[in-house]
């Protein structure tokens, strides 16, 4: 039996509205309500989705690369700031390695000089709403694009210039219908095919069994999700980005992973 990962976070959110028409493309079930899940076979291979990559890929979502090469891609959710922050920074700063945080609006808000350390270091910052409600609740377009524009100009206020155009789905909640909405304001959505139970702040994952796990799970094409509240990822990061180098990995950003697979896929077409 394969492993099934779900992905669980903070915060809880209500939706209202109508659920608008609009053609749905070929590959996920109309209006059906998901909560992201993995299966992994084999250790070191790339895990299966709750949707195919292509499936996923008519929405402009991704969850991991199809590319053969050992790139993996290193994304943070940010809900809040406990002080674990700095540490993870220092260590993705000594492996030079690039990360998308993202983050919700009171963390823009409450957390403000970290944001900026963030961005003067080169990493990104993605979109994770601003109330980090259940976004498949929310069915209206305009509430919809309300939650992301609300956090997008927070961030605007704060550093000066526009949000990268990257969403992430509080507690990995999607259904076709709001991933067409993102994909319809501009947004490339993304998952992840790499996380563990990291996100409860009172019952953090032990150092040697968290190492172990991201360890044996890391695969190429790898989209990682991990919390910026772990005390156990401020505790190991530095070793498991060790590690993984070790095993040949290297570390892109988001952006090359769009370009990648988007050149990929014209090729191939």
């Amino acid at each position: 039996m394969p492993f099934v990962l779900f992905a669980a976070m903070f915060f809880a959110g209500e939706g209202f509205g109508m659920i608008q028409e609009r053609a749905i493309p070929t590959g996920l079930f109309y209006n059906a309500t998901s909560d992201w899940g993995l299966g992994f076979t084999e250790s070191g291979k790339q895990p299966n989705g709750n949707e195919s990559v292509d499936n996923m890929r008519q929405y402009d979502a991704y969850y991991m690369a199809d590319e053969t090469s050992k790139k993996i891609y290193l994304t943070f959710d940010c809900g809040y700031e406990n002080g674990n922050t700095p540490a993870i920074l220092d260590a993705l700063k000594k492996h030079n390695a690039p990360a998308t945080f993202f983050v919700v609006g009171h963390y823009l808000t409450s957390a403000p000089d970290m944001v900026k350390r963030m961005v003067s270091e080169g990493h990104t910052i993605g979109n994770h709403t601003y109330h980090h409600p259940d976004m498949s609740e929310i069915t209206d377009k305009e509430s919809f694009a309300n939650e992301l524009a609300l956090t997008a100009q927070e961030y605007k206020n704060l550093i000066g210039s526009d949000m990268p155009m990257y969403y992430r789905p509080p507690q990995g909640k999607y259904n076709a219908d709001n991933l067409i909405m993102a994909k319809e304001l501009g947004y490339k959505t993304f998952f992840w095919s790499l996380a563990y139970a990291d996100w409860n702040q009172d019952s953090q994952p032990d150092a040697a069994s968290s190492l172990k796990k991201l360890t044996e799970r890391i695969h190429p094409g790898a989209i990682v999700l991990l919390h910026n509240t772990s005390s156990t990822n401020a505790q190991i990061l530095d070793e498991l980005l060790t590690t993984w180098e070790g095993m040949g990995y290297s570390f892109g950003r988001l952006e090359e992973f769009v370009d990648n697979n988007e050149m990929f896929h014209s090729m191939n077409q």
